[in-house]
């Protein structure tokens, strides 16, 4: 007989640690509305075609749908909207990422001012080592262009 044991294939990520903040001319508030809104990533990364929702809240699941054809399936771990920070994790994905923890923060910095910040830590499917240069380079490429684009909403 063959005693099963709980496994998992989630794993929290040791690869690359990318952050990419920007600071907006807007109260947190109406930043948190854009950044903070788990459904709602297509408002500032334009690759995606669209993003379909399982569940509400934390535990729910989000399918980002890209224009190529990649897939996105990640979970929300935590929410906090007072703080306005949130976490997740990407389950399932056909760009190359073996796991990846994300985090969304925006902080108050004065009236009508903000920085949103958009933590990255992740580890490429293949390459091992030798792969972490590019691999990151891309993923803090793909967070930057995200992060401009919440700046052209408020200016």
């Amino acid at each position: 007989m063959i005693n099963l044991q709980p496994d998992t294939l989630i794993k929290n990520p040791q690869g690359c640690h990318v952050v990419s903040s920007v600071e907006v001319p807007a109260d947190a508030a109406q930043v948190w509305a854009i950044v903070g809104d788990f459904a709602g990533f297509d408002r500032f990364i334009p690759a995606l075609s669209h993003t379909e929702m399982t569940g509400e809240g934390v535990s729910s699941l989000r399918k980002k749908v890209f224009k190529d054809g990649n897939v996105v399936v990640e979970q929300l771990n935590s929410r906090d909207e007072q703080a306005r920070r949130m976490t997740w994790t990407t389950i399932y994905n056909t760009l190359g990422v073996a796991n990846l923890w994300a985090a969304m923060q925006v902080e108050s910095l004065s009236a009508g001012k903000s920085r949103a910040t958009w933590t990255i830590i992740a580890e490429p499917a293949a390459g091992g080592d030798e792969a972490l240069p590019g691999f990151r380079d891309f993923v803090q490429g793909f967070a930057d262009d995200a992060m401009g684009n919440v700046l052209k909403l408020f200016v």
